[in-house]
């Protein structure tokens, strides 16, 4: 997984910022077109430029040049479930401590956006197993991961079913570092994931409620084989800077989801007792149908706006193997004139 470098080639996704700061996110091809009302812009006016560029279309307008950065693409990719914003990516590399060469298991995948800042993370000599329900999600997943790295790493492998069935088939217990849980009810495979996770490994869960929040919460003191958990949100603002025109943006990426995590203890150890106040403690069906992605307007998305998702994708993604087998063909070319 090398850094992209060197001059723009057909294949490449390239971020275009436009007059008035407007972004228009391209994937380079022969006889390529970005048609605006300020002009055209043909792609081969790009290839051989530098990263960091600036081109004018017919009309002389200009537009700067950049490889899109991994929160770029996150946010302008083919995307077939919600997905993990940037902010949150970064705060669970962070409080799971995820390191190079570490063993790492995700559920679910969904399109993916996750799976690439824990690929980053983890390294070459790393390992990611991600668990999806439905293969039709993981298909967008592949696709994107394929077009952001130009190939799938080897170190990635995605597999269909429910994780509390398939984690025992597919790790050893014991043998995994780090467990993300990106789903809906998080609680119903910490059993197996506290039997996957090796002593002092983390569980980080991503929910969106507070009541998804507070029963995940006591799931986890119940097992009797976890740290006390810690929860969290990030929130992002952004700031205004022009001279002394110095004032928060008008606009910010507030509350996405909560995040919570824990440690595994060591096989037969009882963690120290921690007084707190008494509360409510039990769960009901009715507690957590008011917090559903269904009851807050959570739309699923159409299975034909789906399959359109995941052709994007993979068009996506052969654009990628494109630019990737040119770089082969420029290597070979290299080491015969050598």
């Amino acid at each position: 997984m090398s850094a992209p470098r060197g001059p723009f080639r057909f294949g490449d996704r390239v971020q275009l910022t436009g007059p008035k700061g407007k972004l228009h996110t391209i994937t380079l091809r022969e006889r390529g077109e970005l048609h605006t009302h300020h002009g055209v812009l043909r792609h081969e006016q790009l290839v051989g430029q530098p990263d960091g560029s600036v081109v004018a279309n017919s009309s002389g307008s200009e537009y700067l040049a950049l490889r899109p950065l991994l929160r770029d693409f996150v946010m302008s990719m083919p995307r077939g479930a919600a997905i993990v914003y940037p902010k949150d990516a970064a705060a669970i590399v962070a409080q799971a401590d995820i390191f190079p060469g570490a063993v790492v298991v995700e559920a679910g995948v969904g399109s993916g956006a996750l799976s690439l800042s824990l690929l980053r993370a983890v390294g070459d000599e790393g390992r990611l197993v991600s668990f999806e329900r439905r293969m039709e999600f993981a298909e967008v997943a592949l696709a994107n991961v394929e077009t952001f790295f130009g190939g799938l790493p080897p170190q990635w492998s995605v597999v269909e079913g429910d994780l509390a069935e398939a984690l025992p088939r597919t790790v050893e217990p014991g043998s995994v570092d780090r467990v993300v849980l990106d789903m809906l009810a998080p609680w119903e495979v910490l059993e197996p994931v506290a039997d996957a996770l090796a002593p002092g490994g983390v569980v980080i869960c991503y929910v969106a409620t507070a009541t998804q929040l507070s029963r995940v919460a006591e799931f986890l003191r119940g097992l009797g084989c976890f740290t006390e958990p810690e929860a969290s949100e990030t929130m992002v603002r952004g700031w205004h800077v022009d001279g002394l025109a110095v004032r928060p943006d008008h606009r910010m990426v507030a509350h996405t989801g909560f995040l919570i995590t824990a440690r595994r203890l060591a096989p037969g150890v009882v963690p120290p007792e921690v007084k707190r106040r008494a509360s409510k403690k039990s769960f009901t069906d009715d507690d957590l149908e008011v917090w559903t992605p269904g009851a807050v307007g959570d739309r699923d998305i159409t299975d034909k706006n789906l399959r359109k998702r995941v052709r994007d994708a993979q068009r996506a993604a052969a654009g990628a193997r494109l630019a990737a087998s040119a770089d082969d063909a420029l290597s070979e070319e290299g080491a015969a004139d050598a």
